[in-house]
C-alpha cells in the first residue's frame, strides 16, 4: 500500500517525486498506470489503494498540440476525467495538475485561482476542460494550476538556453511574457504537504489552487540568469536579445501574463514555495557538472 500514489514517472514532476525519497510515496509511469487505459488505472488504484492520488500525466507539447488536437485532449481531458471517477468511486481523494495556459494572459495582475478561465491554444484548452472534468467527477479533488516549471530533468526552458549556448553567441528571446518559475522539486516538496493535509478526515477546502515560484520575470530576464549561473560554474553563455512575442511567431500563442495568486494556496495550506532563483542555481549547476562529463 501507498500513501500516495503519483501518477507519472518521466515527467519533470514525477522525476521529482521519485528523486524525492519520500516514505510512502510510489511512482506509477505508463507500464503500471497508463492514463489513457482505465482499466489498468484502476489495477493500479487496487493494487496500491493509497490514501491520495497525485496525477502528473499529462500531454505538455505546448506547440505540438496544435497539430495533435485529438492526442492532447485524450491525454489531458478524457484521461483525467476517467482517473477522477476511479478515484470518487474508491471514495479516494485526487489532486490533478493544471496550467497557467488556462488564461489567455489580457490580465495586468496575478490570476487568483476564481479568474474566469480563456485559453488561446490547444493545449490550454484541453487543460481546462481536464480540469472541469476532475471537479465535476470526483468532488474530493484539487486541481493544482501551476507555471514555468523547470529543472535537472527532462526538457525545459532551462536545458535549451544552454543548449543554444553551445552552440550560438546570441539568442533571441521574448521580453513581454511574464511569469513565475517553478524549480519542480520544490513544487513536488510542497504538493507533498499539500496532499498530506488533504487526505485527512475532515478536510473541507476542495477546489482549485494556484502554485509556483516566489517572485516573477519575464523570458529574456530568466535567460540572462540563466547565463549568469552558467558563468559561475564554468558552462555555455550566451548574449540575450530581448525580442517582442509578436516577433517570434510560435505555432501556439503563449499567455503573456502567466503569473499566478498564491494567497489561498497559502491560506488553506499553509504552503509557499521558496524564491526560484534558488531553485536555479542548483539546477544550472547540475545541468553544467553534466554538460562537464558529457
Amino acid at each position: 500500500m501507498s500513501r500516495i500514489l503519483v501518477i507519472g514517472k518521466s515527467g519533470q514532476v514525477a522525476q521529482a517525486f521519485a528523486h524525492a525519497g519520500a516514505k510512502g510515496v510510489h511512482c506509477a509511469g505508463r507500464e503500471e498506470a497508463d492514463l489513457l487505459d482505465p482499466a489498468a488505472m484502476a489495477t493500479a488504484l487496487d493494487a496500491h489503494m493509497p490514501r491520495i492520488v497525485i496525477n502528473t500525466g499529462a500531454y505538455t507539447a505546448v506547440d505540438k498540440a496544435e497539430s495533435e488536437p485529438d492526442e492532447c485532449r485524450a491525454l489531458n481531458a478524457d484521461a483525467p476525467a476517467a482517473l477522477a471517477r476511479l478515484c470518487d468511486e474508491r471514495g479516494i481523494p485526487l489532486v490533478h495538475l493544471s496550467t497557467d495556459c488556462v488564461f489567455d494572459g489580457e490580465k495586468e495582475t496575478p490570476y487568483l485561482p476564481t479568474d474566469r478561465p480563456l485559453p488561446i491554444g490547444v493545449y490550454g484548452k484541453s487543460k481546462l476542460d481536464g480540469e472541469l472534468a476532475v471537479r465535476s467527477a470526483a468532488p474530493r479533488s484539487l486541481v493544482v494550476r501551476v507555471s514555468w516549471i523547470f529543472s535537472h530533468f527532462g526538457s525545459n526552458f532551462v536545458t535549451t538556453m544552454l543548449r543554444l549556448a553551445m552552440t550560438r553567441d546570441e539568442v533571441s528571446v521574448v521580453e513581454d511574457q511574464f511569469g513565475c518559475p517553478t524549480h519542480a522539486p520544490a513544487l513536488a516538496k510542497t504538493l507533498l504537504k499539500i496532499a498530506d493535509i488533504a487526505a485527512q478526515p475532515g478536510f473541507d477546502g476542495w477546489g482549485t489552487y494556484h502554485l509556483a515560484g516566489a517572485g516573477e520575470t519575464d523570458r529574456a530576464s530568466l535567460a540572462r540568469l540563466i547565463f549568469d549561473a552558467s558563468a559561475r560554474h564554468g558552462g555555455p553563455v550566451a548574449r540575450v536579445k530581448g525580442v517582442p512575442t509578436s516577433a517570434f511567431p510560435t505555432p501556439a500563442r503563449r499567455p503573456l501574463n502567466a503569473r499566478l495568486d498564491m494567497s489561498d494556496t497559502a491560506r488553506v495550506f499553509g504552503a509557499r514555495l521558496p524564491a526560484w532563483t534558488d531553485g536555479l542555481e542548483e539546477t544550472v549547476r547540475i545541468l553544467v557538472t553534466e554538460l562537464k562529463a558529457s
